[in-house]
C-alpha cells in the first residue's frame, strides 16, 4: 500500500524515477549502438523515464515503452549492435526499432523472453537471418512487423501461436518455403501481407479461416498457386483489400472469381501480372457472376489484356472507381464493352499499352472521369486533333488529371481552356514542336503544366502569365530561345502569385537575369544548363519564398553580394557552378538562410577560405571545387562534417594546402574528392569511411597507417591516390578494404612486389597501379579478383609471363601490362576474355605467334560500347555511380590519355615493340569493330591477311617495322574511315591499291618497302611492278662498240676538249652563264631520251 502511495506521489509532483536496473539494462544498450544522429543524446540524465522514447509506467515506474524508430526520409537512424541487456526491461509492452541500420545483426532470439510485448516493428532495418521461432511464445502479441528487411528462410510455424495478433507483416524479405497453414490458426489477424518474398506451393486453405482478416496481400515475385479453385476465400467475409499478384495459376479456374464476386466488403482486388489474357475473358462467358457492389478499385496491370477486359470489368463489378490496366496489350476501340463502369469510373490508368488517338473517343462520354492516364502508347497524331477527340463528350468538363507523356505526339500546344475542371497536364517527351501560339489559354483551375522534352521553340506565351491558380509550370529539355527577362515579363501576371516551381533548364535560353522579387510564391527556380549571359544586376532580389536556386552551366558574369540575398530565408540549394560568377560577401555577414546543398563548382571564392560557411550548419553536400582558393582549410570546417553528417564534399582542384586533422571516427559519408590539391603528409583514418574517396594529386606520403590501421568500419568502394608521393612498398593488409570496388594508386614511386592480400579484393572491378616502380611476377592470388573490368599495370618493372589464369577474368574489358619486362608467348587463355575490349601489351619481350583464337574476342566485334557502374549506399539508400575510367596509351603516334567517354568507345589491340614472329592470324579479320591495331616493331612475316578490310571500323592500322611480304591487300582500300596508316619498313610489293583513302597518306607511311610502288610514292608501276634503272651490260651484244678502247679515247679526248672549250669560259664570265644554261637543257633532255628507250628494251623482252 505504501509502495502505490509513494509511487502516485510522485506522479502528482512530476518526480516519475526510474528502476535503477532498467536505466542500467538501456544504458548497456546504449553502449552497442553507434549513434550518428544522436537519437540517445538525451540518454544522460538521471531519471531514465525521461529519456526521448522512453515512457514508463504511472503506477510502477517500469519502462513500457520503448520507441526508438528511426527517420527514413531525415536519414536519421542508429546501427550497431542490440544488446542483450534489453531483456531486463520485463514490462516491456511496446517495442519499436524500425526505419534503422542493422545490416549485419539477426533479430535476437531473447525479444521472445519478453513476455508482455504487445507491440513489436522492426521493419526497413536490414535485419538479417531467420525469423527466430521464440518470437512464436509472445502470447499477448498484438502487431508484428518485420517487412522489408532481410530475413531469410521460411515462416516458423510457432507464429501461429500468437493467438492475439492482429496485424502480421512479412513483406519484401527474402522468405521461401511454403506458408505454414498453422498461420490460419490466427483467428484475430486482420492484416496479413506476406507479400514481396520468394514463397512457392499452393496457397493454404486454412487462411480461409481468417474471418476476421480485413487485408490479405500475397504474391509479388512468388511461385505461388491458389489451392481448391479458391473456394476457402469465400469465408473472408470481413476482407476489404486483397492482392493475388504474381498468383501464377488464375488462368486455370474461374471458381475463386466468382468467390471475389460474393465477398460484401471487398473494396480493393490486385490481380497485376498473373498470366490474365483474353482466353481467361472468353472462357469466363459460360459462368453467371454476381456483380460486386462493393469492389471500387481493380489492378490488372502487366497481364496480356486486349480491350475485352473492360467486358470481365463489367461482369465483376458495378461500382468501379478506380481501374489500373498498364503493360497489357490493349488497342482498338473499348467503347462497346464499358457497361456500367461508365457511371462510376473517377480514376483510369491505361499507361503502357498500344492505344491510338482514335480510341480516345471509348473515354470521352464517362462524365465521372477524373484522371486518365495515357503515358507510354502509340499516340502519334498531333496533339490539337489528340485535344479536339477527348473535348467531343462530357468528360471534358470532368477531367482534372490528364497524362499524355512518352508518346509520340506531334503539333504544338493547341487551346486547352476548354477542359474546364484539369488542374494536371502532362506532355513531356512528345515531339511538339515550334512556338507555342500566343493565343493559347490555360483552364482556370490548371495548377501543373508539364511539356518538357520536346522540340518547342521560340518563347512563352503572355497568356500563360493569366493562368492564376497555376504552382508547377515544367519546360525544361526544349528548344526555347529567347530573352529571359521577356520570358519572366509573360509569367508576371496573376500567375506571379500562384507559381510556385518553375523548371526551364537544358533550353537555349540568353540575356541576363530579370528581378524576380514580384514572384512571392516561387519555391524552386531551375534556369541551369541555358545560355544565360551578361553581368548580374547589383540591384535585383530573388523571390523571398525560395528553397532552390539552380542557375548552373551558363555563361553569367558579375559578382553575387549579400544585397542579392539579402530577403533568401527560406533557401535550402544553392547551386551557381560552371558560370563566370564571384561571390564577395561582407567579412562577417551571416547568410539568413541555413543550405543543405552548396554547388559553387568553378565559381570564384578564394584567394582565401570562404568564412560565411562557418555559419552554414545543416548542409550536408558541398562542392566548391576549382573555386581558385589558394589557403590552408580552418579546423572549424572539418570539425562540421561529422557534426551536420555532411554526405559528399569536392573541395578538389583549388590550391589548399596544409594537413589534415583527423575526426570523428564513427563518421560515415558518401564521397569526399579532395584531388588536385597541395594537401600533405598522412592521411588521416576518417577518409577510410567515405565511400568514395579521391586524394589523388595532392603531395601526401606514408600510406601505411591509413590503409593498414584496424578500424571497426569498412564501407571504402573508391579509393584513388595516384599522383602522389607514395613510395615504398604497397602496404599488404588490403583484406582490411574488402569492400573496394574501384583502386587507383597509379603515378607514384611505389617499389616491390604487388602485395598478395590485394588478392582478398573479391568485389574490385577496377585496379590501376601503372607508372610505379613494382617489380617481379604478378601474384597468384589476383587470380581471385574474379570481377575486374579494368587491369592496368603499364610502366612498371614487372616480369616473367603473363600468367595463364588471366583467362578465368570473364568481366575484363581492359587490359594493360605495356611497358614492363614480360616474356615468353601470348597465352591461348587470353581468348577467353570474350569481354576485352582494350589490349595493350606493347613494350615487352614477348615471342612467338600470335594466338590464332584471337577472333574470341567477340567484343571487338560488337557495337556496343561500355557502360560501367557500381552501387553506393548514400545514407540508408542505394545509389548508382559510373565508373570514371582512363588510360594512357600510345594513340597515333603518341602518348595520350583517354578519359571516360572516349576510353568506353575504344575497340584497340596494341602488341608493338615485342618480338613475336610468325605470320599475322588472318582470324583478326574477324574482329570488325576495332578501332585500332598496332603490331609495329616485332618480327611478323608472311602477308598482310587478305581481308583485313572487313575491320571497317579501323581509325588506326600500324604494321611498319616487321617482315611482311607481299602486296597491300585491296580490301584495305575499303576502310573509309581509315586515319592513320603505317606500314613502313617490311618487304611489301606492288602497287598501292587506287583509293581516295591509301593515297591520302604521307609516303612515309609506306617507305622502305622497295618494291612497292605507285602515289603516293614517287616510284612509277607498270603492270603492278616498279620502274627499276636500266643496266646497261645486259645489252653487251647489240652495243659492243662501247669495249674498253672506246673508253680509254674517250677519257683522252675529253681532256683535251675541257681545256680548250673551259679555259676560256673560266676566264670570261658572260660564257660561264651560257654554257651552264645550255648544259643544264641538254642534261634533262638526255635523261628524258634514256628513260623512253630503256622502257622500250624493257617491253621487247
Amino acid at each position: 500500500m505504501m509502495f502505490v502511495l509513494c509511487v502516485v506521489s510522485q506522479v502528482v509532483h512530476g518526480e516519475m524515477r526510474c528502476i535503477p536496473t532498467e536505466r542500467e539494462a538501456l544504458l548497456q544498450f546504449k553502449g552497442g549502438i553507434v549513434d550518428e544522429y544522436g537519437m540517445l543524446s538525451s540518454w544522460t540524465t538521471p531519471h531514465c523515464c525521461e529519456w526521448k522514447g522512453i515512457r514508463c509506467s504511472n503506477l510502477t515506474s517500469h519502462i513500457i515503452s520503448l520507441d526508438l524508430h528511426g527517420d527514413i526520409y531525415e536519414e536519421s537512424y542508429m546501427s550497431g549492435e542490440i544488446h542483450k541487456s534489453l531483456i531486463d526491461l520485463s514490462q516491456l509492452q511496446y517495442l519499436n526499432l524500425s526505419s534503422n541500420y542493422f545490416p549485419d545483426t539477426r533479430i535476437p532470439e531473447f525479444f521472445g523472453s519478453l513476455k508482455n510485448l504487445i507491440y513489436l516493428d522492426l521493419s526497413s532495418s536490414r535485419f538479417h537471418g531467420k525469423i527466430p521461432i521464440q518470437l512464436g511464445f509472445l502470447s499477448h502479441l498484438k502487431y508484428l512487423n518485420l517487412a522489408d528487411n532481410s530475413l531469410e528462410g521460411s515462416i516458423p510455424y510457432q507464429l501461429g501461436n500468437l493467438s492475439q495478433l492482429q496485424h502480421l507483416y512479412l513483406s519484401g524479405n527474402h522468405l521461401v518455403g511454403n506458408i505454414p497453414p498453422q498461420l490460419g490458426k490466427l483467428s484475430q489477424l486482420q492484416h496479413l501481407d506476406l507479400s514481396w518474398n520468394g514463397f512457392h506451393g499452393n496457397i493454404p486453405p486454412q487462411l480461409g479461416n481468417l474471418s476476421q482478416l480485413h487485408e490479405l496481400y500475397l504474391g509479388q515475385y512468388f511461385d505461388l498457386k491458389i489451392s481448391d479453385g479458391g473456394e476457402w476465400l469465400s469465408n473472408l467475409i470481413s476482407l476489404t483489400h486483397l492482392s493475388l499478384e504474381y498468383v501464377s495459376n488464375l488462368n486455370t479456374s474461374h471458381t475463386w472469381l466468382q468467390v471475389i464476386a460474393k465477398l460484401p466488403k471487398l473494396r480493393e482486388l490486385s490481380l497485376v501480372h498473373c498470366s490474365l489474357s483474353d482466353h481467361f475473358i472468353l472462357s469466363s462467358k459460360r459462368y453467371k457472376f454476381n456483380s460486386s457492389s462493393s469492389l471500387s478499385v481493380l489492378h490488372l496491370s502487366q497481364n496480356t489484356f486486349t480491350s475485352m477486359v473492360f467486358q470481365l470489368v463489367s461482369n465483376i463489378t458495378s461500382n468501379l472507381v478506380e481501374l489500373y490496366l498498364s503493360y497489357n496489350n490493349l488497342e482498338g476501340s473499348t467503347s462497346s464493352h464499358f457497361g456500367m463502369v461508365k457511371n462510376s469510373l473517377r480514376h483510369l490508368d491505361l499507361s503502357y499499352n498500344n492505344l491510338k488517338a482514335r480510341d480516345l473517343e471509348s473515354f470521352i462520354n464517362i462524365c465521372t472521369l477524373h484522371s486518365l492516364d495515357m503515358h507510354s502508347n502509340n499516340l502519334t497524331e498531333d496533339l490539337p486533333s489528340i485535344l479536339g477527340t477527348l473535348s467531343g463528350g462530357c468528360v471534358r468538363h470532368s477531367l482534372q488529371y490528364l497524362d499524355l507523356s512518352s508518346n509520340r505526339i506531334s503539333g504544338t500546344l493547341s487551346n486547352i481552356s476548354i477542359f474546364s475542371s484539369l488542374k494536371t497536364l502532362f506532355l513531356d517527351i512528345n515531339r511538339l514542336s515550334g512556338r507555342i501560339p500566343e493565343g493559347v489559354i490555360l483552364p482556370s483551375p490548371l495548377e501543373r503544366l508539364s511539356i518538357s522534352s520536346n522540340f518547342l521553340e521560340g518563347g512563352i506565351p503572355i497568356s500563360f502569365g493569366d493562368a492564376c491558380s497555376l504552382q508547377s509550370l515544367t519546360i525544361y529539355d526544349n528548344r526555347l530561345s529567347v530573352e529571359l527577362p521577356m520570358i519572366i515579363s509573360h509569367l508576371s501576371g496573376c500567375a506571379r502569385y500562384s507559381l510556385q516551381v518553375l523548371y526551364l533548364h537544358a533550353n537555349q535560353i540568353n540575356g541576363t537575369l530579370p528581378d524576380f522579387s514580384t514572384f512571392t510564391s516561387l519555391k524552386i527556380l531551375d534556369l541551369s544548363d541555358n545560355k544565360l549571359n551578361g553581368e548580374i544586376p547589383k540591384d535585383i532580389q530573388f523571390p523571398p519564398k525560395l528553397e532552390g536556386l539552380f542557375m548552373n552551366a551558363n555563361s553569367l558574369k558579375g559578382v553575387l553580394t549579400d544585397y542579392h540575398f539579402a530577403n533568401m530565408s527560406k533557401l535550402q540549394r544553392l547551386d551557381l557552378s560552371d558560370n563566370s560568377l564571384g561571390l564577395a560577401f561582407t567579412q562577417n555577414w551571416v547568410p539568413p538562410f541555413q543550405l543543405l546543398s552548396i554547388y559553387l563548382r568553378s565559381c570564384k571564392l578564394g584567394p582565401t577560405f570562404p568564412m560565411w560557411l562557418h555559419t552554414q550548419n545543416k548542409f550536408v553536400d558541398i562542392d566548391i571545387s576549382n573555386v581558385t582558393i589558394s589557403d590552408n582549410i580552418p579546423d572549424w570546417f572539418w570539425a562540421k562534417l561529422p557534426l551536420q553528417k555532411v554526405m559528399t564534399m569536392n573541395i578538389s582542384n583549388n590550391n589548399l594546402q596544409g594537413t589534415i586533422p583527423n575526426v570523428s571516427s564513427t563518421y560515415v559519408s558518401t564521397s569526399m574528392y579532395l584531388g588536385s590539391n597541395q594537401f600533405e603528409g598522412y592521411i588521416p583514418l576518417f577518409l577510410r569511411n567515405s565511400q568514395i574517396l579521391d586524394l589523388s594529386k595532392n603531395k601526401f606520403s606514408n600510406p601505411l597507417s591509413f590503409l593498414c590501421e584496424d578500424y571497426a568500419i569498412s564501407v571504402q568502394i573508391h579509393l584513388d591516390i595516384s599522383y602522389n608521393h607514395l613510395s615504398g612498398d604497397i602496404p599488404d593488409c588490403w583484406k582490411q578494404l574488402n569492400s573496394l570496388v574501384y583502386l587507383d594508386l597509379s603515378h607514384n614511386n611505389f617499389s616491390g612486389k604487388i602485395p598478395t592480400s590485394m588478392g582478398s579484393l573479391l568485389d574490385l572491378r577496377v585496379l590501376l597501379l601503372r607508372n610505379n616502380n613494382l617489380v617481379e611476377r604478378i601474384p597468384f592470388s589476383i587470380r581471385n579478383c574474379r570481377k575486374l573490368v579494368m587491369l592496368d599495370l603499364s610502366e612498371n618493372k614487372l616480369s616473367g609471363s603473363i600468367p595463364d589464369w588471366i583467362g578465368t577474368m570473364e568481366e575484363l574489358q581492359i587490359l594493360i601490362l605495356r611497358k614492363n619486362q614480360f616474356l615468353g608467348s601470348l597465352p591461348t587463355t587470353v581468348c577467353c576474355l570474350i569481354s576485352l575490349r582494350l589490349l595493350d601489351l606493347s613494350l615487352n619481350n614477348l615471342s612467338g605467334k600470335i594466338p590464332e583464337c584471337i577472333n574470341n574476342l567477340t567484343s571487338m566485334a560488337q557495337t556496343t560500347s561500355i557502360y560501367l557502374q557500381y552501387g553506393y549506399k548514400r545514407g540508408r539508400y542505394s545509389a548508382g555511380m559510373k565508373y570514371y575510367l582512363n588510360a594512357w596509351l600510345r594513340w597515333k603516334g603518341s602518348k595520350q590519355v583517354f578519359m571516360d567517354k572516349g576510353l568506353s568507345l575504344l575497340k584497340s589491340i596494341d602488341l608493338s615493340s615485342n618480338h613475336f614472329s610468325e605470320e599475322i592470324p588472318i582470324e583478326i579479320e574477324k574482329l570488325s569493330t576495332l578501332i585500332s591495331l598496332n603490331l609495329s616493331r616485332n618480327n611478323l612475316i608472311g602477308k598482310i591477311p587478305s581481308n583485313i578490310g572487313n575491320i571497317t571500323s579501323l581509325d588506326s592500322l600500324d604494321l611498319s617495322r616487321n617482315r611482311l611480304v607481299g602486296s597491300i591487300p585491296p580490301s584495305l582500300a575499303q576502310i573509309y574511315g581509315l586515319g592513320v596508316l603505317d606500314l613502313s619498313h617490311n618487304h611489301l610489293s606492288g602497287k598501292i591499291p587506287t583509293s581516295t583513302q591509301l593515297q591520302s597518306f604521307n609516303k612515309s607511311s609506306y617507305e622502305d618497302n622497295l618494291d612497292l610502288c605507285g602515289p603516293p610514292l614517287e616510284k612509277l608501276c607498270i603492270d603492278g611492278e616498279v620502274i627499276q634503272n636500266p643496266n646497261v651490260n645486259i645489252f653487251e651484244d647489240e652495243y659492243s662498240f662501247f669495249n674498253n678502247e672506246f673508253f680509254i679515247s674517250m677519257a683522252i679526248g675529253f681532256t683535251l676538249s675541257f681545256w680548250m672549250v673551259f679555259g676560256p669560259i673560266l676566264f670570261k664570265q658572260s660564257w660561264q652563264q651560257s654554257y651552264f644554261n645550255f648544259l643544264n637543257n641538254l642534261g634533262d633532255h638526255v635523261h628524258a631520251k634514256i628513260r623512253i628507250f630503256v622502257r622500250v628494251l624493257k617491253r621487247g623482252h
